[in-house]
């Protein structure tokens, strides 16, 4: 059997890295395809699009709306998703989320196995182009208690001095607030939800067994 694609998203701090890591899956993390802040276009948190001489460093910090898709290339990410299918290896950026920007650029593979997971916020968006090109094995949400990813997310950010301390404190208070809606945006795409055991039982049932037949197959 071809190698497929397990898409996970979930609100960013919900353990979707640690839960890969402990499943001992492939990953092709999917944040690392954002774009450069300073490119022009970048959707802002007043609703607008930075200009055509693009975002200061400044202002990719404070006020681009990373959280909507348009600040991710999914053109990209699908062909990295697509080669890795293909040929069990790619070459994917390396993104720093406290510089905004790609700074390096390696090799993910994948070998012969069965299924690995592409995993990030804007997973869902490839659901229906995953589907279409066959790839598709599960689309999966990860859910916990808002607190606790909240809480985590905090951690984490303040651990990786991803953004300064007022712009995290804003954005998690944000997106605590958002979070029931954007599940149920995740789902209504066509994911599944799941908690932490269902979500490691699927992926290691996956990465480990040929499964001929998917709820995701089921759904084409």
């Amino acid at each position: 059997m071809s190698t497929r694609v397990i898409l996970l998203t979930g609100p960013s701090g919900s353990g979707k890295t640690s839960l890969i890591r402990h499943v001992g899956a492939r990953r092709l993390k999917l944040d690392d395809f954002y774009r450069d802040g300073d490119e022009p276009g970048m959707p802002l948190l007043d609703g607008t699009f930075s200009g055509a001489e693009g975002a200061t460093r400044a202002e990719a910090m404070s006020d681009i709306d990373w959280d909507n898709p348009a600040s991710w290339d999914a053109d990209r990410a699908m062909a990295a998703i697509l080669e890795l299918c293909a040929t069990g290896s790619t070459t994917v950026p390396v993104y720093s989320i406290r510089d905004n920007a790609t700074v390096d650029y390696t090799t993910l593979d994948v070998d012969a196995l069965p299924a690995y997971v592409a995993e990030g916020v804007f997973a869902a968006e490839l659901i229906d182009r995953c589907r279409e090109a066959g790839v598709l094995a599960e689309a999966l949400v990860l859910q916990r208690p808002r607190l606790r990813t909240w809480w985590f997310r905090l951690r984490r950010d303040l651990a990786e001095h991803r953004k300064p301390l007022p712009v995290l404190l804003r954005r998690g208070l944000r997106l605590a607030r958002e979070e029931p809606a954007k599940i149920a945006a995740w789902v209504a795409k066509g994911c599944r939800p799941v908690d932490r055991a269902e979500c490691e039982a699927i992926i290691s049932r996956y990465i480990t067994a040929d499964v001929q037949q998917t709820p995701a197959d089921d759904a084409a």
